[in-house]
């Protein structure tokens, strides 16, 4: 009985229910709306209260164009009325300590990926306050593809990179009927005390919802192609990579 009240909670229930959003109404966000998502993003918790992360707000018609691109060519990206790329930033701080006179380090990878985890629960902080709004949202992790590209179009110096960008708007009908994925059950996801590699009976268990009945293994294979095994998969890879190895 204390679990079900519990989920009754509308932020508990919020946070069951959110289901990534693609498809969207033809209307803009409020100008209010939108200031309380920034302000919720910007209420996250961070390193030290640093706040790593810039936000970047896409209102230039042709930017949002050229990023469904470049992002792996995904055109309802285009079409959302709000469009936000959370930058991982280690360079405000670096730029305020030598403004100061101060014989700071330059950035490393570990600064940078601090900063993407500011970025990351930022970005969450906002998607949750759109949900809270009845506004949809989409990540697109695809943001770290074309990594030097995205970096050019966005103007971000050395110690910025785009780290998640996610894609807002009021969804459709169909949208919102739309079946939530069922998410793997907890047994494979918490882990007590110590890492418990999972043996292939195990992996099968935590994997074979997502399958056809009885078809495990060939929608595994056909998954690893399409996702694991991708050009897009292999770019954001090189991406990053190329980004990260200037920090090593």
């Amino acid at each position: 009985m204390e679990e079900q009240s519990i989920k009754k909670n509308p932020v508990i229930q919020s946070l069951f229910d959110r289901k990534s959003v693609r498809v969207y109404e033809e209307r803009e966000i409020e100008p209010e709306k939108k200031q309380l998502i920034l302000e919720a993003a910007c209420q996250a918790p961070s390193a030290g209260n640093q706040q790593l992360y810039t936000i970047i707000d896409i209102t230039d018609q042709k930017l949002k164009e050229k990023l469904s691109v470049t992002c792996d060519n995904q055109p309802f990206i285009a079409k959302a009325p709000l469009v936000l790329i959370f930058c991982a930033d280690a360079q405000k701080w670096y730029d305020a300590y030598r403004s100061c006179g101060i014989d700071a380090r330059k950035p490393e990878s570990g600064d940078i990926l601090l900063a993407m985890e500011d970025a990351a629960i930022a970005a969450q902080n906002g998607v949750t306050a759109a949900e809270s709004l009845g506004i949809g949202s989409c990540y697109i992790g695809d943001i770290l593809e074309n990594c030097e590209q995205h970096r050019e179009l966005l103007g971000l110096p050395d110690y910025v990179i785009p780290a998640v960008m996610v894609v807002f708007g009021y969804p459709t009908k169909q949208q919102k009927e739309r079946k939530k994925p069922e998410r793997t059950a907890m047994q494979y996801i918490v882990h007590e005390n110590r890492y418990r590699q999972l043996d292939k009976e195990q992996l099968k268990g935590m994997l074979e919802h997502n399958a056809p009945a009885g078809n495990y293994e060939a929608w595994l294979r056909a998954f690893c192609h399409r996702k694991y095994m991708s050009d897009f998969s292999r770019e954001m890879s090189r991406s990053v990579k190329a980004y990260l190895e200037k920090f090593l």
